[in-house]
């Protein structure tokens, strides 16, 4: 099914920072539903060993040269489907969180499949966020 989806360059540095906010997201849902703390801990070890992987852009400021950024991007969206298969599972997806996962995704240069990611994290489909014009 084909949906609106946001078509952004590919900036690995800003991914790095949208995982930190991930990170936060994460925590907030899972005190909420009072997730167990060893889900919660595994849910939060993803999320670090995508910041390992995503740090050196931030700090880099720049996107690598093309074969290690595919290489990046192909882990990166490796683990944050993971992410996104835990949220699913544990039902513990919002809005809020959602839409950072759609931000991550497209800061990989894969908006449409973040635009379906988001919804399976939480995201509201009407969410004014989500529009296209």
């Amino acid at each position: 099914m084909s949906m609106p989806y946001f078509r952004v360059p590919l900036n690995l540095p800003h991914a790095a920072t949208l995982n930190r906010r991930l990170l936060y997201q994460l925590d907030r849902v899972c005190r909420t539903h009072g997730l167990v703390l060893a889900e919660r801990e595994t849910l939060e070890a993803r999320v670090d060993r995508l910041q390992t992987l995503l740090d050196p852009f931030f700090e880099q400021g720049d996107n690598p040269p093309p074969a290690e950024a595919a290489a990046a991007v192909a882990q990166a969206a490796a683990w944050l489907r993971e992410i996104v298969d835990a949220v699913e599972r544990h039902r513990i997806g919002d809005d809020r969180l959602g839409q950072v996962i759609r931000n991550l995704f497209e800061c990989l240069e894969l908006g449409e499949e973040g635009a379906h990611q988001s919804l399976r994290a939480g995201e509201n489909p009407d969410s004014a966020l989500r529009a296209v014009d």
